[in-house]
């Protein structure tokens, strides 16, 4: 069921680091393919951390994409939603996650946490320096943004593909 509220895709990670800038080429993957509704807005949030703040304000579905430390095999899918994705960050990979679990620590202390808030990430191989992904990531990443659009699909947002839509 849609909510009424806005919605915000916030891509977050460091682009130089290899996977770790996996939410970002998610969300550049995601408005390259695909058509989304205006009143659903795509962030490239970075590493911008307790910056992002006023991004939040008002969101009443907020869908993250990351690099996120399961233990799982490279290239994994992982899927978390809300008490579970600070839980998750416990096991820092870096930085921005310190800045993302604040983020939501100070957005519950202020009563603002989105009603709906999903993670979709991926298990990370390589988190050094470099522009590309690492061969597990790459390969999963159409799948991690497919995985995306069916959330914001099945949260009643329209999303269609503009090679098909008329």
């Amino acid at each position: 069921m849609r909510s009424n509220g806005k919605t915000l895709v916030l891509g977050l990670g460091n682009i130089i680091m290899r996977d770790e800038g996996l939410g970002v080429r998610a969300c550049e993957r995601l408005t390259q393919c695909y058509r989304l509704p205006d009143d659903v807005t795509v962030l490239d949030g970075g590493t911008l951390g307790l910056d992002l703040l006023p991004y939040l304000e008002g969101v009443n579905d907020l869908l993250i994409i990351d690099a996120v430390s399961a233990g799982a095999p490279p290239g994994s899918l992982v899927r978390l939603e809300n008490e579970q994705i600070p839980q998750a960050l416990a096991l820092k990979m870096s930085m921005h996650q310190v800045g993302l679990q604040e983020l939501l620590a100070v957005m519950a202390l202020r009563g603002q946490t989105p009603p709906r808030c999903v993670l979709w990430g991926m298990e990370p191989l390589i988190l050094e320096p470099g522009l590309d992904l690492s061969e597990p990531v790459a390969m999963n990443l159409d799948a991690l943004v497919t995985s995306v659009v069916a959330e914001l699909r099945s949260w009643g947002i329209p999303v269609s593909d503009p090679l098909k839509a008329s």
